[in-house]
């Protein structure tokens, strides 16, 4: 007998931004929704709305709807503290079905951070609330695409506290790193490691943070048998990996993994959280309240997201 489909959370995200559409537009794909049993969590009303805007139904999936949404004036593409509020409870419902077992995976559509921080709130985004709800101590991003990933050591935090480097924080990052670029397909996977200043530092000339804190952790991670290598300068490393010298990059900060993966493939890039028990991917964009109730949204960074979630929930699934 096959094995069974792995049960999939997906969240709608922010109700009022591109998540009711791309979701329905991404099940609307019959060779994406073969691919998971999927759970949807979120509005059913808000659903409907999409769904007249789109023309697309809801297709066999189940719909978790908590009833949170508490807004009789709803609408598209308005920031509303109730729509975030509703957008954080459909990301708890999710993360708690992943950690009593009752699903594999979890796939997440963008909600808004000023949305939520409107509710009194302080919230930095999806990875840290998941890392908190899970009690993880520390959680990474992981950007991938069909022709590049890249793990950031530090992601939102103010520039200068990211230039305050940790070798035990860069290490655990290219332990993580490595562990999720195995459940990806990746056997040995060839990891680069970003310098932090201008080519790498070059041998002191532009600071000595490269040879001081990150060489250690490269060092160590080699010890441990992971094949990775560096400090490479940033501004070749990228170009590098997408020609294939590379299977992941870690990247120092936020801005200097992002800017290469969403000028690479915007569209295609995927949002993986590490260093919680539970796998959860994600769009790589927005909420985007200027086009959404309009039926203009692309599906296509939510769909390679709920493939990559039922590829690694297979992975582990078949490791375990």
């Amino acid at each position: 007998m096959p094995d069974p489909l792995p049960a999939i959370a997906l969240t709608m995200g922010d109700p009022a931004g591109v998540g009711p559409e791309v979701v329905l537009k991404a099940l609307a794909d019959p060779d994406v929704c073969a691919l998971a049993a999927w759970i949807v969590v979120g509005d059913r009303r808000v659903l409907a709305l999409a769904e007249r805007a789109t023309g697309t139904p809801l297709p066999n999936a189940r719909l978790l709807d908590p009833g949170s949404l508490d807004c009789d004036d709803f609408a598209f593409g308005r920031l509303d503290a109730r729509c975030g509020a509703a957008a954080v409870e459909y990301v708890r419902i999710a993360t708690e079905l992943c950690l009593r077992g009752e699903a594999a995976a979890m796939v997440t559509a963008p909600l808004n951070k000023e949305a939520v921080t409107l509710t009194g709130r302080a919230f930095s985004g999806h990875t840290e609330y998941i890392a908190e709800l899970c009690g993880a101590a520390e959680s990474r991003m992981l950007l991938a695409s069909g022709r590049l990933a890249t793990v950031h050591v530090t992601t939102h935090v103010p520039l200068r506290r990211a230039c305050e480097l940790d070798t035990r924080r860069i290490l655990r990052t290219i332990e993580l790193g490595n562990d999720a670029m195995k459940l990806l397909g990746f056997p040995a996977p060839r990891i680069a490691v970003c310098g932090l200043n201008p080519h790498a530092g070059e041998h002191g000339l532009f600071g000595d943070e490269d040879e001081r804190v990150i060489v250690p952790a490269i060092r160590a991670a080699q010890a441990a048998g992971i094949v990775c290598s560096g400090p490479h300068a940033g501004d070749t490393v990228f170009l590098q990996a997408s020609r294939g010298a590379y299977d992941l990059v870690v990247a120092m900060y936020h801005d200097q993994g992002h800017i290469p993966m969403k000028l690479i493939d915007f569209e295609g890039t995927v949002n993986i959280s590490l260093g919680i028990p539970v796998i959860r991917t994600s769009v790589d964009h927005g909420t985007a309240f200027d086009i959404a109730g309009k039926n203009l949204a692309d599906p296509r960074s939510m769909k390679q997201a709920m493939r990559l979630a039922a590829r690694m929930a297979r992975s582990r699934q078949a490791g375990a």
